[in-house]
């Protein structure tokens, strides 16, 4: 496992141990990078409108569309650690 592979997955242990619960922009940030980190562009179909929540998800998702996985998940490692 590369370095920084090893540092993503401690920084994922590490997000659900902050002292205080972000606020849902950074949530989606947190959200979105993970995803874009561990699995790529999305590719899920849209939520419907009755799906806020998951809508949300969907498109802080989809604008990261393009940005490698490595870059990801340096912002995600970058991200949890200016939270903890």
């Amino acid at each position: 496992m590369s370095d920084l592979n090893a540092q993503f997955e401690a920084a994922v242990a590490n997000s659900k141990k902050l002292s205080e619960k972000p606020d849902n922009a950074t949530l989606l940030k947190i959200y979105s990078l993970y995803k874009q980190g561990s699995i790529g562009d999305n590719a899920e179909k849209k939520p419907g409108f009755a799906d806020m929540v998951g809508r949300a998800k969907w498109d802080a998702w989809a604008k990261l569309k393009g940005t490698s996985s490595d870059d990801a998940k340096q912002q995600y490692i970058d991200l949890i650690e200016s939270l903890s």
